[in-house]
């Protein structure tokens, strides 16, 4: 391996080469991909690294790419191969000038290469929480052992909105799956055992992307830490959707005027808006 902290800087990001890894250091700025500028860094283990390519590259320059071995970073795995080319955290661009010296830290890079297959664990850090998001017809939040889902009223189905807020414990959860919201009927469910997925808008475990919501720099670090919380194991083993901890006066109040407001509208019956209400009430 080439000496520890050289570094090759592209657009868009920097890698430090060390003795057992490779850290990458995105950029921030107007042009940087969101997502980049979301993860901030990450060190990549060489045990992590199945390929590393070098190949020509758009308008003058050359593209250094390094290959994860499946399962071994959480992200590229809650991805499942969606994220587009300009959004790959593992791809350096780099002007065709500087071909002879990307040819020279790829050579040096699979020299080093010693793993290769599917990965037993992930190898590569997950992004930390807490983290949220506003997808179309909810706000998700993780806290690291708990996901939880806040309907807005103005999005969520009616199966959704009569199902109440939801909250998964880690250790009720086998998975994640995301779906870019770049495509047609994005969205993040989150996998319970062998459930038969219903109808993404119908589903009080998924949540729905739109137009603006639940864009990639901010859903997929989400799905990729809650992945990972899952294979670890973590969390608490009770933590259902109708007792959650306690609520903020102020959030039952919204949401009981939330609730006022379908009554009003006919979404929901005189006996489903008493009984959602004292449900609310109870978490006081």
């Amino acid at each position: 391996m080439s000496r520890m902290g050289d570094v090759l800087a592209g657009f868009h990001a920097a890698w430090e080469f060390e003795s057992d890894s490779v850290l990458i250091r995105y950029e921030r700025g107007i042009r940087t991909p969101k997502l980049f500028s979301a993860l901030g860094e990450r060190r990549i283990p060489l045990a992590a690294i199945e390929a590393v390519t070098l190949e020509p590259g758009r308008r003058g320059t050359v593209v250094l790419r390094i290959v994860p071995r499946p399962g071994a970073d959480p992200l590229t795995e809650a991805a499942a191969g969606q994220l587009k080319d300009h959004s790959d955290p593992y791809r350096l661009v780099l002007p065709a000038e500087r071909d002879a010296l990307a040819e020279y830290y790829t050579d040096e890079l699979r020299a080093a290469l010693t793993e290769s297959g599917p990965a037993e664990r992930f190898l590569v850090a997950a992004p930390e929480a807490p983290l949220s998001f506003k997808a179309y017809d909810a706000k998700a939040s993780f806290d690291g052992r708990t996901v939880r889902f806040r309907w807005f009223w103005t999005g969520a189905s009616s199966a959704k909105w009569k199902a109440g807020d939801q909250s998964f414990a880690v250790s009720e959860l086998s998975g994640v799956e995301w779906r870019s919201p770049e495509v047609f009927e994005g969205h993040l469910r989150l996998l319970r055992g062998e459930d038969l997925p219903t109808q993404a808008d119908q589903d009080p475990a998924t949540v729905v992307f739109g137009l603006g919501y639940g864009a990639v720099h901010e859903s997929l670090p989400f799905a990729a830490a809650v992945l990972a919380a899952v294979r670890r194991g973590r969390g608490p083993m009770a933590a259902v959707a109708a007792t959650g901890p306690r609520r903020d006066p102020a959030d039952v109040a919204e949401r009981i005027r939330h609730l006022g407001d379908l009554h009003s509208a006919g979404l929901v019956t005189d006996e489903e808006f008493s009984a959602k209400k004292a449900e609310l009430l109870a978490e006081l």
